[in-house]
């Protein structure tokens, strides 16, 4: 089934270049309404320029899209509102949200200024919450929604030099944990997209042999597919990478089941270590009280 986005309203923030202007693109390319959100800064979040968003609005009408920009910062929360209400402003409705927005202030954390961190911190994570929360009445009156975070391996994996952006990165995971159960029942599904691409946030940090195949297009069809009315999951990490997509999932050791009954000593837990730390057998994260029953009452200690 082909997938459109004809009569769907959708906000790209960061839409201005890199991975945020092909998503932009290709959801209009779709028949989706887009607003372009980029204040049009630099990487590290400095300065502004109208122009870049205006730049990606002119590209989508040419092409016979339609769009309209937002030059605000998501990084506020009140001109967060005004980004939601350009696109109700614009075209009456709201269906999808695309918090692509991201700045980068790379230090070692020994070197690194709380500002430096926090700011971070205030553009990826608190920059989508605040977008989220401004759509989420009207996702919730409409029964319908589609929001995608951008998480990283920063986070998951990790990465020199970058605990301000891995950290952003990671509570995203949490937060749409969570937004997934109070969203379900309104249809409003939030999924995150983890992309590697050449931008200009890696142009500097990756070899050129492997930024020549990783072109930021190459992430957008996962990011379009979440937003789409057949995007029926949510919660889930998708990796896109140079035309590579995957699932990406927490687990954890089968570990080992002390009787609760009786003292645990630290020693016992060093004993153990190599069992514990074992994931030759992994179970998937989050069963953790399923698990837990099965093996009380494997022990006998539940009926």
């Amino acid at each position: 089934m082909t997938i459109r986005f004809d009569d769907r309203v959708a906000i790209v923030t960061g839409a201005g270049a890199g991975l945020g202007r092909q998503h932009a693109l290709l959801l209009a390319s779709r028949g989706a309404k887009v607003v372009v959100n980029d204040p049009g800064g630099s990487v590290e979040g400095v300065g502004g320029a109208n122009a870049v968003a205006d730049a990606v609005v002119a590209e989508i009408k040419a092409a016979g899209g339609q769009a309209v920009a937002s030059y605000a910062s998501v990084a506020d929360e009140k001109a967060a509102q005004t980004i939601v209400d350009t696109a109700m402003n614009a075209f009456g409705r709201l269906d999808i949200l695309v918090a692509n927005a991201g700045v980068l202030r790379d230090k070692a954390f020994n070197n690194m200024s709380m500002e430096d961190f926090e700011f971070v911190m205030k553009v990826h994570l608190m920059g989508t919450v605040y977008c989220t929360k401004a759509a989420w009445p009207i996702m919730r009156e409409r029964k319908y929604g589609r929001i995608v975070v951008t998480t990283s391996g920063s986070g998951t994996v990790g990465n020199f030099g970058q605990a301000n952006y891995g950290a952003a990165k990671m509570a995203l995971n949490g937060f749409i944990n969570v937004m997934r159960t109070e969203g379900a029942k309104y249809n409003i599904m939030l999924n995150a997209i983890s992309p590697s691409a050449r931008t200009r946030m890696t142009e500097t940090l990756l070899p050129e042999w492997v930024l020549n195949f990783m072109r930021p297009e190459l992430v957008s069809p996962a990011v379009a597919y979440m937003a789409s009315e057949q995007c029926t999951m949510s919660g889930e990490i998708i990796s896109a990478t140079a035309g590579s997509f995957s699932r990406v999932k927490y687990i954890q050791s089968e570990g080992v089941q002390f009787d609760p009954d009786q003292p645990v000593t630290p020693e016992m837990f060093e004993d153990n270590f190599d069992k514990i730390m074992d994931i030759g057998t992994p179970q998937p994260h989050g069963m953790s009280l399923q698990r837990l029953e099965a093996r009380l009452r494997a022990m006998g200690k539940l009926k």
